[in-house]
């Protein structure tokens, strides 16, 4: 912790930049200071509560990941327990014909139809079963290339393996394709969260933060709290573009709870894969059972083959449900969130920028359209800044990715590197801007503290030691996390 000491004297007619002229016990010179104090209480609150969402989707996307990779590898050992004791050497000798299958079946949960075209893989899949199991029930021909393509074609007709082949098909869709983009989802959250929470703040914001935060200390108010009006304009001005991002935040948490629905209902993935060995081999057994018939048919469609030559294998989202239902809102309930409980004053007895009297201005909206009437920051509402504009475009593209999977379709991504990418941050300043303050959200250390301690020589009311705001409004934005993350 650094220690800044002022003495000073009350003096009239001190030329401060930010705070009311005349009576005052601050110096330029210790205004400055308390200036650049102003920047690590202003991005302190925002830190916390972006470093806690962040935090909580990194460890739900880690969880469903490892959730859904572990149900396909379980499904994987108990069809290949179950096919060993079921079906023997048969198995075995065909066991890689299964794996290749489950490998697919990942490949296709990671990457989607980009790496595996689900339809395609599936017909293959059950098109090289068919022929390995025609082998075995028709021992005494020999089935050429050119014979296996005829049958492949004619599967569809013959249906060898009843209708479990299409149900298969339709549920894995569904829920893998559900899965995926969920997961996908997740992971957007924090990736938004962190590029929006290092967009920088303009110095007009820079100032009115240090107007409302310390210049009561130069009038010898030490005690005297912001208006809540009064703090909710400023913060609503510094945080104007990061508005602007709720309603599309929104439109994609709706949608990451409607896909959460079907993963607990019709697109459940653990009732998918943990019966798959029992479908599997339901469809073995359909084949076996039929498998006079089935060849009959096959031999009068592709006709008679030649002789052979003799020769002898469900978890809740309710939890996370409940995380996303939090978030919504997230970035437009920011100022009121930090604008809330014991660093405000109700009523006339605040401050209100200039005296301990009731704030007068309306408090004007959210988002950046609105901030040009704002009566306490000064925000250049024709330059939306450029992160902001990506992370929107973002969230809409993942949002199109959860209504095509909550109705069961695939929109594969080409360029998912991109996704939630942008350009350098900025406030829409040309270089140079000022002296910026960034909200940056990396794990938090322990922050240097500034204590400015105001000694007069008079007995005028200066005399009181300065504690940072950055102490109070940093429990302030822990006690305001409970009802969000309990």
């Amino acid at each position: 912790m650094s220690s800044i000491t002022v003495h000073l004297s009350p003096s009239p007619g001190a030329a401060l930049k930010v705070c009311p002229q005349g009576f005052s016990c601050c110096t330029v010179e210790m205004e400055e200071k308390l200036s650049q104090q102003s920047h690590s209480d202003l991005k302190a609150p925002i830190s916390l509560l972006s470093s806690n969402l962040q935090s909580t989707f990194k460890h739900r996307h880690l969880h469903f990941d490892r959730f859904f990779r572990e149900l396909l590898g379980n499904a994987e050992r108990s069809l290949n327990s179950m096919f060993v004791r079921t079906y023997g050497m048969m198995y075995v000798q065909n066991a890689q014909l299964f794996k290749d299958f489950f490998a697919e079946l990942m490949n296709y949960y990671v990457s989607g139809g980009t790496a595996v075209h689900l339809d395609t893989m599936l017909a293959e899949f059950w098109a090289d079963l068919l022929e390995r199991m025609l082998r075995l029930v028709n021992v005494q021909y020999d089935f050429t290339p050119a014979y296996m393509e005829c049958v492949s074609r004619h599967t569809d007709q013959l249906q060898p393996f009843g209708d479990v082949p299409r149900k298969l098909r339709v549920q894995l869709a569904r829920a893998f394709i559900a899965a995926r983009t969920f997961t996908r989802g997740l992971a957007l959250i924090p990736d938004v969260v962190n590029r929006v929470s290092t967009v920088t703040a303009s110095p007009s914001c820079v100032r009115a933060s240090m107007k409302m935060l310390y210049c009561p200390y130069c009038s010898g108010q030490v005690a005297l709290k912001p208006c809540q009006n009064y703090c909710l304009n400023v913060m609503r001005g510094c945080l104007a573009n990061q508005a602007d991002l709720d309603t599309e935040w929104n439109n994609f948490i709706d949608a990451m709870l409607s896909v959460a629905d079907r993963l607990e209902g019709p697109f459940n993935f653990e009732s998918v894969m943990d019966p798959i060995d029992v479908k599997i081999s339901e469809a073995i057994m359909n084949m076996q059972e039929n498998s006079m018939e089935v060849s009959q048919k096959i031999f009068q469609g592709c006709g008679q083959p030649r002789p052979a030559k003799v020769m002898r294998s469900r978890r809740s989202t309710t939890d996370v449900k409940k995380k996303l239902k939090f978030a919504k809102k997230f970035w437009s309930t920011l100022p009121d969130t930090v604008c809330d409980g014991e660093r405000i004053a109700p009523g006339d007895e605040c401050w209100n920028g200039t005296a301990k009297s009731r704030y007068d201005s309306a408090v004007i909206g959210n988002g950046l359209a609105n901030q040009g009437s704002n009566p306490d920051v000064e925000v250049d509402i024709t330059r939306p800044d450029v992160v902001i504009r990506s992370q929107i475009a973002a969230l809409k593209e993942t949002t199109s990715w959860l209504k095509a999977a909550y109705s069961g379709n695939d929109m594969s991504i080409d360029n998912e590197e991109d996704v939630g990418s942008g350009e350098e941050s900025g406030s829409g300043c040309e270089a140079p801007c000022g002296t910026d303050i960034y909200f940056s959200t990396p794990a938090i250390p322990d922050a240097k503290k500034v204590v400015v301690a105001v000694v007069s020589t008079d007995s005028a009311p200066c005399v009181t030691p300065l504690g940072s705001w950055a102490l109070a409004v940093g429990g302030l934005a822990l006690a305001l996390l409970a009802p969000h993350w309990r």
